[in-house]
C-alpha cells in the first residue's frame, strides 16, 4: 500500500499549493473495521508534515491533522442509559453508537474560513486503557490547513442524516476496501490484543456479529466516493494497524 499512500500524498500536496490561506482541506478516510484506514490516514498525514518540514528548514510545523473519530463515540454511560444497554454495549462501534451530531458540529467549524484571529480547535480522542473519549484532547491548529479524518461512518448515506451532512462539507471522500476474511483475521486477533476479548473464539464471534455486521452496513451505505484505496494482506501493514488499537499505557497519561 505503500505506492498508494504516496500517490495520496502527491494529490494532497497538489492540492494544497492552489488552496486559498483562508481555507482547509478536508479528507475523510472511511472503511469496514479492520480495513486499515487508521494507517492510511496517519500515514498519509504524517508524510504531509515530513514534506512541508522538509522545505522550512529550522521550522517544524504541521500543516496536517490526522482525526481519528474515535473520540465521537458515546460514553459506557451513555449507552448503560439506552433501552436495551446489553445490546447497546455489545453492539459499539454500530453508528448508533455514535454521536453523530458533535462530528458534524466539528466538521462545521473546521468548514469556518481562517483568518488572523482564528485560534486552536480541539476534538476528542479515545482513551482505550478507560474504553471512554476525552474531551479536548486533540488540537487542531489554525496552522493546519488539511485535515485527514478516519472513520467507519464518514461516507455513510443512510441512518443519521448527520453522516451524510457531513460528508457532503468534506473535500474528498477516501475509502479503504479489503476482502471480508482479511478483515476477520484482523479484528479478531485485534480484540484479543487489547484486552476486548479472552480469547480467539471470542473475538471472532465480537467480529462477525458486530464487526462486520456493520461493515456491511457501511458498504452497502456508501456514498459516491474519490478514492477507493485498496488493502492487501500485509505483515508490515497490518502490525500498524493493530499496533494503533492497542490500549494506552495509563502510567503515560491520556
Amino acid at each position: 500500500m505503500e505506492e498508494q499512500v504516496t500517490r495520496l500524498v502527491d494529490k494532497t500536496w497538489a492540492k494544497l499549493q492552489g488552496l486559498p490561506r483562508s481555507k482547509r482541506w478536508l479528507i475523510a478516510v472511511s472503511g469496514i473495521p479492520g480495513s486499515g484506514k487508521t494507517t492510511l490516514a496517519a500515514k498519509v498525514a504524517l508524510a504531509l508534515n515530513e514534506r512541508y518540514n522538509e522545505g522550512h528548514l529550522g521550522l517544524h510545523l504541521d500543516i496536517a491533522t490526522f482525526l481519528p473519530m474515535d473520540g465521537y463515540h458515546l460514553t459506557r454511560a451513555q449507552l448503560s442509559a439506552m433501552p436495551d444497554p446489553h445490546t447497546a454495549h455489545f453492539r459499539r462501534g454500530a453508528a448508533f453508537t455514535f454521536d453523530a451530531p458533535a462530528f458534524l458540529e466539528l466538521v462545521h467549524k473546521l468548514r469556518e474560513p481562517l483568518c488572523p484571529e482564528s485560534g486552536t480547535i480541539f476534538a476528542p480522542s479515545f482513551d482505550h486503557a478507560v474504553k471512554d473519549p476525552v474531551a479536548d484532547d486533540i488540537p487542531i491548529p489554525a496552522t493546519s490547513r488539511i485535515i485527514v479524518m478516519e472513520g467507519n461512518y464518514l461516507s455513510l448515506g443512510n441512518g443519521a442524516p448527520e453522516w451524510k451532512e457531513a460528508a457532503a462539507l468534506m473535500d474528498e471522500l477516501w475509502f479503504v476496501e479489503v476482502d471480508e476474511n482479511v478483515a476477520r483475521e484482523r479484528l479478531w486477533k485485534r480484540h484479543v490484543a487489547a484486552g476486548m476479548v479472552a480469547n480467539e473464539e471470542e473475538g471472532r464471534r465480537r467480529a462477525d456479529e458486530n464487526d462486520l455486521v456493520n461493515g456491511r452496513e457501511i458498504t452497502e451505505g456508501r456514498l459516491k466516493v474519490d478514492e477507493v484505496v485498496y488493502s492487501r494482506e500485509d505483515v508490515a501493514w497490518q502490525a500498524e494497524e493493530q499496533g494503533m488499537d492497542k490500549p494506552r499505557d495509563e502510567s503515560k497519561g491520556a
